[in-house]
């Protein structure tokens, strides 16, 4: 389950790329705006690929440093939620956003109950 979870980070990190970064230059080139004009700049993949290379390369902070930051995403995902929701406007920027957080959250979720279910055996040098 672990290699599973490092598998979805690796797809998460490259869809966030996609959607946040390659998507919005591609139209505003076609568009013949700025290139960042509808950039998301977002750094958090660099995490997401950092996580899932300890996940499949086992290190001594990897237990811990898997519930903080699934722990500090969840809270983010959260609050961004909790603002977004009550005034939502709902362009094609926005949805590829929300749809992108929400697979975070799954991933995040599942990865803070799994390793809090297993942590006998994860904490194991």
């Amino acid at each position: 389950m672990v290699k599973f979870f490092a598998h979805f980070l690796f797809l998460l990190a490259a869809w966030t790329l996609v959607i946040k970064f390659a998507f919005p230059v591609a139209f505003a080139w076609h568009e013949g705006s700025p290139l960042g004009t509808y950039v998301l700049w977002d750094f958090w993949w660099t995490i997401h690929l950092w996580l899932g290379w300890t996940l499949i390369f086992w290190q001594r902070y990897t237990y811990v440093f898997a519930i903080s930051v699934s722990a500090l995403e969840i809270s983010i995902i959260t609050i961004k939620f909790t603002f977004f929701l009550a005034e939502p406007s709902w362009t094609i920027w926005t949805a590829n956003w929300f749809i992108n957080k929400m697979f975070v959250l799954v991933c995040f979720v599942s990865i803070l109950g799994y390793f809090f279910t297993k942590r006998r055996e994860l904490r194991l040098p």
